[in-house]
């Protein structure tokens, strides 16, 4: 019996990976001659590297760069084993996991040091880059990413500017003289959930700067800026940012690197299910487990476990769905696909409980499926 184990992490509790480990130690428990597979999976926000790792495509490199504020910092990213592609997680370098809360304000910080993440890549080879931009400390619409590349920001004086929500709103113009020249050999494909706008009330500042320590008067100063810094890019890279669907993510990193370099925008899900080769593994396994920490009645809006659930319906295979809680109604839940829907978390049970016994919980209550399934 061939099984696939195809997990979300838990979050804060277990990373996708010990979530795999753990149900594959439930099955093997019952019986020890299973066949199984384990794929801790990932949209394309946090799990990313150990998923590329778990497939054995390539290594992870940690290279000088800095954090969102300019303070030095070793970073990794995942370069694929030909050394032609790599994966770049905007969150390494410019994530909001690395400040304090009283350091978080997107008028100060930049994607600087992902930008030197991607030139030291470009530098050594790499053509190909998958750029996952989930948990954003930043809003400067890629203008770190941009000058880290060899780009200037410059005030109506003609002085350089360091990229920071803030310089977005004191650029006057940009210059292109110094860009990285091998950028344009480059194929960037930046991995993006959502599909808000750059501007307007869904777009990239009404949205999210408030997530990273902006208050309302500072969110109308970057929504200016960014409709000013958007027109620069457009005119500067011959482009159309500001309508496109998903460019508001990552304090519009998608729409700034569409500008920068032609940069595709792809659902992180597609991208790395294409890289695992997930789809053959489903059509190969005779059993299909996944799982997130919560299943509730926003799941279905395209969280990983039902986009398993479609494929393994799509092939005709069972697929069972352990999650940390769940509150969507289960009969929503077998209509989508799923065959067994468990939650480690009992009624009467602390949540703290549950995130503390998570591995045991789920190790358990995987043997107790199987063992039912078996009779």
């Amino acid at each position: 019996m061939k099984i696939l184990i195809v997990p979300d992490s838990f979050k804060e509790s277990l990373s996708a990976k010990k979530v795999a480990k753990a149900i594959a130690e439930g099955f093997l428990s019952v019986r020890d001659e299973l066949e199984i597979e384990q794929v801790p999976f990932s949209d394309g926000g946090e799990g990313a590297f150990d998923l590329l790792e778990a497939l054995d495509l390539g290594k992870t490199l940690n290279v000088d760069c800095q954090d969102p504020l300019g303070r030095k910092l070793k970073a990794p990213y995942f370069l694929f084993e030909d050394g032609k592609k790599a994966w770049i997680e905007l969150s390494q370098a410019s994530g909001l996991m690395l400040l304090q809360e009283k350091e978080q304000n997107p008028l100060k910080t930049s994607t600087y040091g992902t930008g030197l993440q991607l030139k030291h890549a470009i530098e050594n080879g790499v053509r190909q880059i998958f750029l996952g931009i989930g948990g954003s400390a930043t809003h400067d619409i890629a203008s770190g990413i941009f000058s880290a590349l060899g780009g200037k920001l410059l005030d109506k004086n003609g002085k350089e500017l360091s990229a920071s929500g803030e310089a977005l709103i004191k650029c006057a113009s940009i210059e292109t003289d110094d860009l990285l020249l091998a950028l344009k050999e480059c194929e960037i494909t930046v991995a993006c959930d959502v599909t808000n706008s750059l501007l307007g009330e869904n777009g990239a500042a009404r949205t999210y700067a408030a997530q990273k320590g902006a208050d309302l008067k500072t969110i109308e100063k970057l929504e200016k800026a960014t409709r000013k810094f958007a027109d620069l890019l457009e005119k500067e890279f011959h482009c159309e940012i500001k309508e496109i669907q998903g460019g508001g993510a990552a304090g519009g990193v998608s729409a700034g690197m569409k500008a920068i370099a032609a940069a595709k925008l792809k659902p992180g899900f597609e991208i790395l299910s294409d890289l695992a080769s997930l789809e053959e593994k489903i059509k190969k396994a005779d059993l299909i487990i996944t799982g997130e920490g919560k299943t509730d009645a926003q799941s279905k809006h395209g969280k990983l476990p039902f986009k398993i659930a479609e494929l393994a319906k799509k092939h005709n295979k069972p697929v069972w769905l352990l999650a940390g809680s769940i509150t969507a109604k289960k009969e929503e839940l077998h209509a989508v696909g799923f065959t067994k829907i468990a939650a480690i978390k009992t009624e009467n049970m602390p949540l703290e409980e549950a995130k503390a016994r998570a591995f045991e919980l789920l190790k358990e209550k995987t043997a107790l499926l199987f063992k039912e399934n078996q009779t």
